[in-house]
């Protein structure tokens, strides 16, 4: 067991809190980010092992473009120019086959190949299953990922300082919805008191707003936010630049789009009582 990882108590959630969320709800990992999850110290070794990663992924005939994304990330040198550095865009195969390249001999290893290998399995079940899904249970199976993502939005706008979640929940809806807090998105739907405009919204309402909620808490850990006058820009600048980007690529707009005519805990109150019957 190296330094490194005397002191370090490696579990699932070690890779959960490197993971990334795209908009189309598309789990991915950093190169950058997993090396030293993985122990290692420098980039050259770490890249040994992402080629022989990429040899795998090229003999069992799946796209090596499509699993490692080759990028470049700009930094600051210590002289205060401007550099970019390599990394990837890794899917949940890559860093599978990286932690099957990756040395033996380091117990964090054994759990990286165990968890992406399981992950990768479920993820094979839902990406199959997704397509078959009805309107109704592609809502479900959205909202769960908004609802666990708002959870952990939570925890990191806690560190960065927010102590009132409703200025900076609606911060983040105001920069999605052109200026519409969550009361004005409810008014706009006709829905009740306190009722959750997340449970009353379509599949493609829900990936933008999930966009939203993963980009945010990206950008907080990124950016290293301590305020909460920061936090609250930060959201509802990730909201407006999602809001440009479904204008640009001539989408609807989320105020735009339909609201489903029952809600999620209608469905749901539907479906207790017809097991009840």
């Amino acid at each position: 067991m190296n330094k490194l990882e005397k002191n370090q108590n490696y579990t699932n959630q070690t890779f959960e809190d490197i993971k990334h969320i795209d908009e189309y709800g598309i789990e991915y990992w950093y190169a950058r980010e997993l090396m030293p999850v993985l122990q290692y110290a420098k980039w050259e070794n770490f890249k040994k092992v992402i080629e022989k990663a990429m040899i795998a992924c090229e003999n069992s005939e799946i796209s090596v473009k499509d699993c490692f994304l080759d990028i470049r990330k700009p930094i600051i040198s210590g002289k205060g120019k401007e550099e970019f550095i390599e990394d990837y865009k890794l899917t949940r195969y890559a860093c599978y086959l990286i932690a099957q390249n990756g040395d033996s001999r380091k117990k964090v290893i054994s759990l990286a190949q165990t968890y992406f290998a399981i992950q990768t399995r479920k993820q094979e079940i839902i990406e199959k299953e997704y397509t078959s899904l009805t309107e109704d249970e592609k809502r479900f199976y959205q909202r769960n990922l908004t609802r666990k993502g708002n959870y952990s939005l939570n925890k990191t706008a806690k560190k960065a300082g927010v102590k009132n979640f409703d200025k900076f929940h609606n911060s983040g809806y105001k920069g999605l919805y052109n200026g519409e807090t969550a009361d004005d998105i409810a008014k706009r739907k006709g829905l009740r008191y306190r009722e959750n405009i997340l449970d009353n919204m379509g599949s493609d309402e829900l990936i933008a707003n999930l966009f939203r909620i993963s980009q945010t808490e990206q950008k907080l850990k990124k950016d290293n936010i301590q305020t909460e006058k920061e936090a609250n820009e930060t959201h509802y600048n990730i909201g407006k630049n999602i809001r440009e980007v479904i204008a640009k690529n001539g989408g609807t707009m989320p105020e735009d789009l339909p609201t489903p005519k029952k809600s999620l805990k209608q469905l749901e109150k539907e479906k207790k009582k017809e097991l009840a019957n």
